[in-house]
């Protein structure tokens, strides 16, 4: 019994060893010929040290409210030096879970987690969103200043952001309306957007966007206005989100803010397409970052780039850089791979290579206006597959307007503007073997007359649509064996 003991362990260790053996060289294949210099992102390291949830009283029934259970468990590990918090089978409904250093949460197969949208729960706090410092409820899952921290397994983190969102009755057929309704909630004046509560709806109607409710308006009263982002991870290092389907988010799904070292590989995000500001995953300001093997299909942009918005962007300025986005499939979204519209503090060094995007609004999508200044440039997409895009396979718009481009006013133009540090810059940018089965229009140029687009470059690139390349304000803009319809541009 003890040799054959041993050798069970000493199998699974081998067996261990060969897995991280082909991860590593899965992560170092990722750098071949990456056209801009970019350190190894470092991974994070967490103690050999496993406890199991139900060790701290936890049920996984769907019933039990297990907020402490968690808090109890990583507090434990935590006092020992960190290590894993196994989430085994069962449905396990719980409030905010706050990720320690060298904490790994572990999620079982059949692991599915629930969090209760009882607002009492998330209290209001100060933090960033949109690019602003701004008040707005406390994340499910959050980190700040956090060190080595990992997510991974292969079970469901569910946000329940249906609690929280409003919906527009343009968005869904009369049969979801119907149920919508059947919950409760208010319409707006018009009928046409449903409120999960008044104080959505006086929240809604007194702001010009999500960040700035009248301040005359009691905070406990619209905290489901302030609905949170499902993951929030701030000023953390060394970040490991690897198997686990993320879904269902009350706003943006994962949102690392001025983050390094942040590997996501293999994961699985997913939001219903009707969901108001249902991103995907937006990296804000972060450095260091490989984002590879992983699926979206959300209810806005899919996979998004931003580093702050006007003053606070630039106030902060820390730029969004050294970005490997690889294999990465998008489905329903308003973006496939999007940079902007907050960038104040700047973009630069990103790769995004081997990517799917069938059926998003929009294939690659470059979005800003005047009044958040930040310089965006050396970005290269290349071997890029699209099909049935809805509007552009590739758009560069500086007059964005905090719409999807499905609702974008074609032909926007303005007067010549002084340039000073609230002008965006879009520049030097590689798209190469790109394919676009499918859209509107191919590619949509509309830069500002003070500050054009330039150094653009399409490469062995072909693109099917019922409109052709329209180009304002930008310049050495080049395309070389690009065909739109069969025809070479």
């Amino acid at each position: 019994m003890i040799r054959r003991s041993f050798l069970t362990v000493l199998a699974l260790s081998l067996l261990a060893l060969c897995s991280c053996d082909k991860e590593c060289k899965r992560l170092d294949s990722l750098y071949e010929g990456l056209p801009f210099d970019m350190p190894k992102v470092a991974q994070p390291s967490i103690p050999d040290r496993s406890v199991s949830l139900t060790d701290f009283g936890a049920v996984g029934d769907g019933i039990v409210l297990n907020t402490e259970a968690f808090t109890q468990a990583i507090k434990s590990l935590s006092e020992k030096g960190g290590g894993r918090l196994l989430v085994p089978a069962g449905i396990w409904r719980t409030g905010p879970i706050a990720l320690l250093s060298h904490i790994e949460l572990h999620l079982d197969a059949n692991a599915l987690i629930v969090f209760d949208p009882d607002q009492d729960l998330y209290p209001i706090i100060d933090t960033n969103f949109e690019g602003l410092d701004v008040r707005r409820c406390l994340s499910p899952i959050h980190a700040e200043g956090a060190t080595d921290i990992a997510i991974t397994g292969r079970g469901v983190i569910d946000g329940s952001g249906d609690a929280w969102r409003e919906l527009k009755k343009a968005k869904v057929g009369d049969t979801q309306w119907a149920k919508t309704l059947q919950r409760g909630g208010v319409l707006s004046e018009d009928g046409k957007a449903w409120y999960p509560d008044e104080g959505y709806r006086k929240a809604r109607m007194s702001a010009g966007s999500l960040n700035y409710p009248d301040p005359s308006l009691d905070e406990n009263e619209i905290k489901t206005f302030l609905r949170p982002v499902l993951v929030s991870l701030r000023e953390c290092e060394r970040i490991l989100l690897e198997g686990v389907t993320f879904q269902n988010s009350p706003c943006w799904n994962l949102h690392p803010l001025w983050c390094k070292d942040l590997t996501v590989l293999d994961v699985t995000v997913r939001n219903p397409h009707y969901s108001a500001n249902g991103d995907g995953i937006d990296i804000d300001a972060c450095e260091n970052v490989i984002l590879a093997g992983s699926s979206f299909d959300v209810g806005d942009d899919a996979i998004c780039i931003k580093s702050g918005k006007d003053e606070d962007g630039r106030r902060h300025a820390r730029k969004c850089r050294n970005l490997i986005i690889s294999d990465c499939t998008v489905y329903h979204g308003h973006g496939g791979f999007v940079v902007g519209s907050e960038m104040s503090g700047g973009v630069e060094n990103i790769r995004v290579s081997n990517c799917r995007f069938i059926g998003t609004d929009v294939g690659l999508r470059f979005k800003s206006t005047r009044g958040r200044g930040g310089l965006v440039k050396d970005i290269w997409c290349d071997h890029i597959y699209m099909k049935d895009i809805v509007k552009y396979g590739v758009i560069f718009n500086l007059y964005y307007e905090g719409v999807a481009a499905t609702e974008m006013k074609d032909g926007v133009q303005a007067d010549l503007q002084p340039v000073d540090e609230t002008t965006p810059e879009f520049r030097d940018m590689h798209f190469s073997d790109i394919v676009c089965s499918g859209a509107d229009q191919a590619v949509y140029v509309n830069g500002l007359p003070e500050m054009p687009v330039s150094g653009i470059h399409f490469e062995r690139c072909t693109f099917t649509s019922d409109k052709d390349a329209q180009v304002r304000y930008a310049k050495d803009i080049t395309f070389q064996d690009v065909t739109i319809n069969g025809k070479a541009l």
